[in-house]
């Protein structure tokens, strides 16, 4: 039986709480950091709640052409707010749109208002994001209703992956994969998104190894999964990713159009995309803000630390990430339900009691985060491209999932990394995670690991191997340590990597309309208004 109230792995109390205090005593810094500073692409993310949208004839974003000439005129420490509604002001646009042509045209010369001017370009920008933010509950009431309608399904919620390049082939693929059993569908973005400083308009119609990310394909995938829902009577979920350096802009269309899971992991783009620490805290913070508003759960990414770490030697680097993101959450308004915190089955099928070891690291994220939904990963590195043996791999990762009651079980196939595999592939990838499921239903109430045994001794050691870390963390920081290659084994320096250029400190009289609106949300909310 389980003993002393601690559950299962009898984890103490006191040493979990003294692993949260110090995730949240590492994560402060990076808290004042991302408070005291913008990026291009959160000043683009206001622009887009306020309705501006569409691009030239390349291609190039509205958006962006109004930041770049708003940073040129006046610089963007003082945002884009007030500049932009200063010019509004003036009645020479009809809209933002109108503005947005002219100023590509040069046709502008932005200017930081002061006074009365500046009090009135405020309320209007304010305005304007709220209506953004309106249209985003909106969404999150629409999205309540249909589960409330057709139901949840129950856990683990079956994840699959749709990616052709092609949205208008995604669309049918997509509903396909809810008729066989797919409770989420994730649309992999096109290969090197992450790196593009600008989202793309439109519908796309050609892609590497993934689907662009976009307004327009966020809309239509959306409609296509909300038509099949109906046909099923189940709530079928989007997921899209955040990532990279337009994670605000994206996360606000993500809002928008109804998404429902968001790929969102702290450290991802700095340690596997090489984006500028800083721009990336900036932009996470923003982008889990709209998140927490929007009711959109987050997935994080430790699974990725385990693709190039061992899955063994590098355990703790997963626990002190899934705590850091924790923390990092919940300071930007999200709560336990939105926090689908990462982790993998990973560890080489050749060490010793590697079924065992999974069991235990499995456990233990299930205990330290016992409200959140849990995305549970597949295995990937040492798939071989034996089929039998890749098999019962999965096979062997979903009882995992199984008798340590995961939460959002990622299917696991045989053409492993092919980011659209035969069909036939996805079948038999369904029918062992069926089979495993059906089998072993209430297995997770069963199974409790021998006291003083194996598994509650693996746990105590990473946990305890987690708290070393985040002491050194604590008293080196957190940007440090990222920079010595603690996580997946990559040095990032703060000084350094992709987008730093497009970071500004706040000047004095820096105003952001939305980060305003959502900080008097979750304000309203954590008293208890709301």
């Amino acid at each position: 039986m389980t003993q002393r109230g601690k559950g299962k792995l009898e984890l103490d109390p006191v040493v979990v709480r003294k692993a949260r205090s110090l995730a949240r005593k590492a994560g402060r810094p990076i808290v004042t950091l991302a408070k005291t500073h913008t990026t291009v692409s959160v000043e683009r993310a206001v622009l887009r709640l306020a309705g501006l949208a569409g691009a030239d004839r390349e291609g190039e974003p509205w958006v962006n052409h109004v930041v770049d000439a708003v940073r040129q005129d006046v610089g963007l420490e003082h945002g884009v707010a007030l500049p932009v509604w200063h010019a509004m002001g003036s009645g020479e646009y009809p809209d933002l749109t109108a503005l947005a042509q002219k100023a590509a045209a040069g046709g502008v010369t932005f200017h930081a208002p002061e006074g009365g001017d500046a009090k009135r370009a405020r309320a209007a920008s304010r305005r304007s994001a709220a209506a953004g933010l309106r249209r985003i509950d909106s969404n999150r009431t629409t999205r309540d209703r249909l589960t409330k309608k057709y139901g949840e399904p129950p856990k683990p919620w079956i994840y699959l992956i749709v990616a052709t390049g092609d949205i208008y082939e995604d669309m049918p693929q997509a509903q396909a994969a809810a008729r066989e059993g797919a409770d989420i569908v994730a649309v992999i973005r096109s290969t090197g998104q992450s790196l593009l400083d600008f989202v793309p308009e439109g519908p796309t119609r050609e892609g590497y190894a993934g689907t662009y990310a976009t307004q327009e394909n966020f809309r239509l995938m959306r409609s296509a999964l909300d038509e099949v829902s109906a046909e099923l009577g189940r709530y079928v979920r989007l997921t899209n990713y955040a990532s990279g350096l337009c994670m605000p802009e994206i996360a606000t269309l993500a809002g928008l159009e109804r998404l429902d899971m968001m790929l969102n992991d702290s450290m991802y783009g700095i340690l596997f995309r090489d984006i500028n620490p800083i721009r990336t805290f900036v932009d996470q913070r923003f982008s889990r803000q709209i998140h927490a508003r929007a009711g959109i759960i987050i997935n994080t990414g430790e699974d990725n630390y385990l693709t190039t770490a061992d899955g063994v030697e590098a355990a703790h680097t997963v626990t002190v990430s899934q705590l850091l993101n924790e923390f990092f959450g919940k300071e930007a308004g999200l709560v336990d339900n939105q926090l689908g915190l990462g982790h993998a089955f990973e560890i080489n099928p050749s060490v010793p009691e590697s079924f065992r070891l999974e069991l235990a690291h499995a456990l233990q994220a299930r205990e330290l985060f016992p409200n959140a939904p849990l995305k549970w990963m597949p295995p990937t590195k040492h798939m071989t491209g034996d089929v039998f043996g890749g098999y019962l791999l999965n096979g062997f990762f979903n009882l995992v999932g199984s008798m340590t009651a995961q939460d959002i079980l990622l299917v696991g196939m045989l053409t492993e990394a092919v980011h659209t595999p035969w069909l036939s592939d996805r079948d038999l990838a369904l029918q062992n995670v069926r089979y495993v499921m059906e089998s072993t239903r209430g297995l997770a109430d069963d199974f409790v690991p021998a006291h003083d045994g194996f598994i509650v001794q693996r746990s105590h050691q990473v946990l305890g191997e987690a708290i070393d870390l985040l002491e050194r963390i604590v008293d080196d920081q957190l940007l440090n340590a990222i920079a010595d290659g603690t996580f997946g084994l990559m040095k990032r320096p703060a000084d350094a990597g992709r987008g730093l250029d497009g970071v500004a400190k706040h000047s004095s009289v820096y105003y952001n309309p939305a980060s305003e609106l959502l900080g008097e949300y979750f304000a309203d909310r954590k008293d208890g208004s709301r």
